[in-house]
């Protein structure tokens, strides 16, 4: 049976668009790393995209270099272990610490690292699912979207234009966001994951909230 927090985020972003089954080896290699929540939907969902690529959950491994190019000088990178588990369709990577639960979001093309306050110091471990079903209870599909300078959404007229994304791709602005690249549709290309958001990393230093300097490392 469905996590119920899965099952109302299954009602507003719908079923899966594309799926991978999870090897038994991730199960077992991610078993008391990530949350059990985030395993369960693995082993019942696979590693899936969501609305033609609006939102996935994915395989940390794929991304683990970017997570770290991205978290390299930050206060992040002393304050736990992250993994990536999902990301948007416009490069937004959420990421899940071993003791800080998913807790993090990379908005790379704005260059900035959000963290939730309340969980910047390590908890106990049965919490670790709570952040899992928070994100779940408020994904919406507006809330993986990016806006216009008018306040038009700009992913379902991304898709009619260029095609829907591929598990690899997400789109980015070209010039970026940070080089004063306009949000606009004109200015979306679709583009390789990677490749792009190893680019934007090397164009600055990710902004990170004032309150992460205090973090407490991890032992």
């Amino acid at each position: 049976m469905r996590d119920p927090h899965f099952a109302r985020f299954i009602g507003k972003c719908g079923e899966a668009t594309q799926a991978v089954q999870v090897p038994g080896a991730s199960l077992s290699k991610w078993a008391g790393r990530l949350p059990p929540l985030m395993l369960k939907i693995w082993q019942e969902e696979g590693w899936a995209c969501y609305g033609n690529g609006r939102f996935g959950f994915v395989n940390p491994d794929d991304y683990a270099h970017i997570k770290d190019a991205w978290l390299h000088d930050t206060p992040l990178a002393a304050l736990d272990a992250f993994h990536v588990i999902a990301r948007g369709a416009f490069g937004d990577l959420y990421l899940c610490g071993e003791k800080t639960g998913a807790s993090a979001t990379v908005v790379c093309v704005l260059n900035e690292i959000l963290m939730q306050k309340r969980r910047r110091t390590p908890g106990a471990a049965p919490d670790q699912d709570q952040p899992i079903r928070v994100l779940l209870s408020v994904a919406d599909p507006e809330g993986f979207d990016y806006s216009d300078p008018d306040g038009n959404l700009l992913f379902d007229r991304a898709v009619a234009r260029y095609g829907p994304l591929a598990p690899d791709e997400m789109y980015g602005f070209e010039p970026p966001l940070v080089r004063g690249g306009p949000p606009t549709l004109d200015n979306l290309r679709r583009l390789r994951l990677g490749p792009h958001l190893l680019m934007l990393r090397k164009l600055d230093t990710p902004r990170v909230p004032i309150a992460m300097i205090g973090a407490r490392p991890r032992n």
